[in-house]
């Protein structure tokens, strides 16, 4: 089945997943109070478009979500990064990018192709997909490439607060994980890693879709660094209202622990209706955490929310 068709499934379903409490979440292991549902609100495709970096310094100077993630390889992601360096306190690593998916709107490796050939596809850009990276990239090349996205933002002036994988591609294959733990190691810049000692975690990841094998497994035990207890996304939805109400549901299924949640927001344009079908979900991913209807909904909810420079400041602590 289609690597890409897996990591989509697995977004899309989480928010009627519940699991069981059988072992100390990483919420307890970082001092959260035993059975607090501690969320993230990370948007993810910083970098991409000036419409997305747009929202995502609004969202964050306004307080609406906690995190986010620039794309090293695109067009804004240098904007992007000028402004964490100008905003020290908000909470911005990197989307470590591997594919580039939309039809026009693309971009090569930020190495020289001729370097990581196997990342490139017959137009001269990373491959649309997953599972072209997985049977094109060696694991060297995935490795090498991360190190230059990660070196990019460093030779910026920005050590990123943390790093994730764009599309999954770095769980697409157990020693492109591999290499992403290490170098997250080496470098001590958390990864986004959810903790699959929870069998229930795992059974339902591997439920989904996710290539997670015994050798997977094997890597994600080698990490020392904070952990995820869950990790999901926004639902999409036919309208603004169904939206909320989905969101709300999810919130409402999740058990206690950490929970990352990705959105993609990003301000209307023409040209973001040209980059990717997907900027209606986006647009209303923009506005949804400063609508008070969401926001009293947290309140009540007892939410406590989360970013990863507190995750390692509690952890360091």
């Amino acid at each position: 089945m289609h690597l890409r068709f897996f990591f989509l499934l697995a977004l899309a379903i989480p928010s009627t997943f519940i699991y069981a409490q059988k072992q100390i979440t990483w919420a307890e292991k970082l001092g959260y109070p035993a059975g607090t549902k501690v969320i993230m609100l990370h948007a993810d495709d910083a970098g991409m478009c000036t419409e997305a970096n747009i929202a995502t310094k609004q969202n964050l100077l306004e307080g609406y979500i906690q995190s986010a993630a620039a794309m090293p390889p695109c067009p804004e992601f240098e904007d992007m990064i000028r402004w964490a360096i100008d905003h020290p306190k908000m909470d911005v690593g990197l989307h470590l990018a591997l594919t580039s998916e939309w039809k026009t709107y693309r971009w090569p490796s930020v190495l020289p192709p001729s370097e990581v050939p196997g990342l490139i596809d017959g137009e001269g850009k990373m491959w649309r997909e997953v599972i072209d990276v997985v049977q094109h990239a060696t694991p060297d090349e995935v490795a090498r490439e991360v190190r230059a996205q990660i070196e990019k933002s460093i030779a910026l002036g920005y050590r990123p607060d943390h790093i994730d994988t764009h599309m999954g591609t770095l769980y697409g294959h157990p020693e492109y994980a591999k290499a992403y733990l290490e170098i997250a190691q080496e470098y001590e810049i958390p990864a986004n890693v959810i903790d699959m000692s929870n069998p229930e975690v795992l059974a339902h990841f591997r439920k989904a879709g996710y290539p997670i094998n015994d050798d997977m497994i094997a890597v994600m035990k080698t990490y020392k660094l904070p952990q995820l207890d869950f990790f999901t996304s926004a639902p999409n939805a036919k309208t603004y209202e169904d939206k909320l109400e989905s969101f709300k549901e999810l919130i409402r299924n999740l058990r206690p622990g950490i929970t990352e949640i990705i959105f993609h927001p990003s301000v209307y344009s023409q040209k973001l209706k040209t980059i990717t079908n997907s900027w209606q979900q986006r647009v209303w991913e923009a506005k949804m955490f400063s609508d008070p209807e969401m926001i009293r909904f947290f309140a009540e909810e007892g939410i406590v929310f989360t970013n990863w420079k507190e995750i390692m400041r509690r952890y360091r602590g």
